[in-house]
């Protein structure tokens, strides 16, 4: 059965939610519930003609028709898919139904007793409103068919139908709001399974790329710097010793394959770089992160003459971009913002304004505020190249990151300028 199932949720009680109501008749409470509906009607059914024949009444002969009227009906629409996929299918049923009924009512007062489980499935197959009006129309029915069987108006057979009609629509609500609470359970559940996943995902990547960070930075800091130290004492002796020296072919030859081996090591450095800056330059890379950020309008402007800077210094600077965004997005409120990227002669900066609600840099510095680690990560990578990282803010008067990275020696002395994006 489906369209005689018990009180369902909300969503299956309306017409137009047929499909929830499908999935929650295959629970095991569902099932319990549809065949305890069945027993309760088919029961009464058959006391009210059991009662008929065993008491020789008058019109014992239609009683039982009556009874096997409406379980026929009743049979038939539960075995009917039209009733449980038609809301108009089912509210014809109910109309059957109730005339079957009214009609067993009218020469039996043991009629009255099918009035409990009608109030379910009215509940059930028609909207909130509606149901509880059909519920009332229904205990009104009893009643009058009590009164016309009886010669005495007795306060039972006016509560008897009503409290009933009560007691159906308080199960049904009640059914209701636990099957809600459940499935607001369910999606949470959900949620937090999704959730989990997708922050696994993230710091499995977050941890590829911080190695990746690592793996270039070391290789950065130790073998192609030490790499270039060596080309330039190489250099310093091939210029120290005189002209014909035996040794100058020996120098030329370790100065040559320090170069190659320089140049090793910065293609391995290039390879780990983050996905972000393998298509094109710093400056590139941040205009497609202004370009990309949600929230504010964010703008980007370069100034000086590019230059291709050390992996790990682009790699610093795009992180510390990206993390201060974050922190406007999340934390600022601000209606714009501007990164600018500066080049100069001997060192490189970043600033990243926002006209945000701002907020005391010294509390965030002293852990008072609620500031997470984002200013103190930005710091670090900074100050791990030697660079300078300052903020500048203000309740209400929104925020300045600055951070100044001064180019090493060697850099300088073997790079040259890139165009801009």
């Amino acid at each position: 059965m489906t369209a005689a199932a018990p009180p369902v949720p909300p969503g299956a009680c309306a017409p137009t939610a047929a499909p929830a109501a499908t999935a929650l008749t295959l629970t095991p409470v569902s099932k319990v519930l549809k065949l305890c509906l069945h027993a309760l009607l088919l029961g009464l059914l058959a006391l009210a003609a059991g009662r008929a024949v065993a008491d020789s009444a008058p019109r014992a002969g239609w009683v039982v028709a009556a009874c096997v009227l409406l379980a026929a009906v009743y049979a038939a629409g539960v075995r009917a898919p039209a009733v449980h996929g038609s809301p108009r299918a089912g509210a014809v049923w109910l109309a059957g139904l109730g005339a079957s009924w009214a009609g067993l009512l009218l020469i039996s007062p043991d009629g009255l007793w099918i009035a409990f489980p009608l109030y379910f499935l009215e509940l059930h197959l028609l909207r909130l409103r509606w149901g509880v009006a059909a519920v009332a129309v229904t205990a009104c029915a009893a009643i009058g068919g009590f009164l016309a069987h009886s010669s005495a108006a007795t306060p039972g057979a006016f509560l008897g139908p009503l409290l009933g009609g009560a007691v159906a629509v308080a199960t049904v609500l009640g059914y209701q709001a636990l099957y809600r609470e459940s499935e607001r359970r369910r999606e949470l559940i959900e949620e937090l399974i999704t959730t989990r996943a997708d922050l696994a995902a993230a710091e499995r990547g977050a941890g590829i790329l911080a190695e990746r960070e690592r793996l270039a930075r070391e290789i950065h800091d130790t073998l192609a710097q030490g790499l270039s130290s060596i080309q330039l004492l190489l250099r310093a002796a091939e210029r120290a010793l005189p002209e014909g020296a035996p040794a100058l072919p020996h120098i030329a030859q370790a100065r040559e394959a320090a170069q190659d081996n320089l140049a090793e090591a910065r293609r391995f450095v290039r390879a780990l770089t983050p996905p972000d800056l393998e298509h094109g330059s710093l400056a590139a890379a941040l205009e497609r992160l202004c370009a990309g950020m949600p929230g504010p309008r964010v703008r980007f402007s370069l100034s000086g003459r590019p230059r291709v800077l050390p992996t790990p210094y682009e790699v610093a600077l795009l992180r510390i971009a990206q993390s201060a965004l974050a922190n406007v997005v999340r934390h600022a409120r601000a209606g714009r913002a501007e990164i600018t990227l500066t080049f100069m002669d001997a060192s490189v900066t970043l600033d990243i304004v926002d006209d945000g609600h701002g907020f005391d840099p010294s509390s965030a510095a002293s852990g008072s505020g609620d500031g997470g680690f984002g200013l103190p990560a930005m710091r670090s990578r900074a100050e791990t190249l030697g660079g300078l990282f300052t903020v500048e803010s203000a309740p209400g008067q929104g925020t300045a990151v600055a951070v100044t990275l001064p180019l090493p020696l060697e850099h300088l002395e073997h790079t040259d300028p890139v165009e801009a994006p």
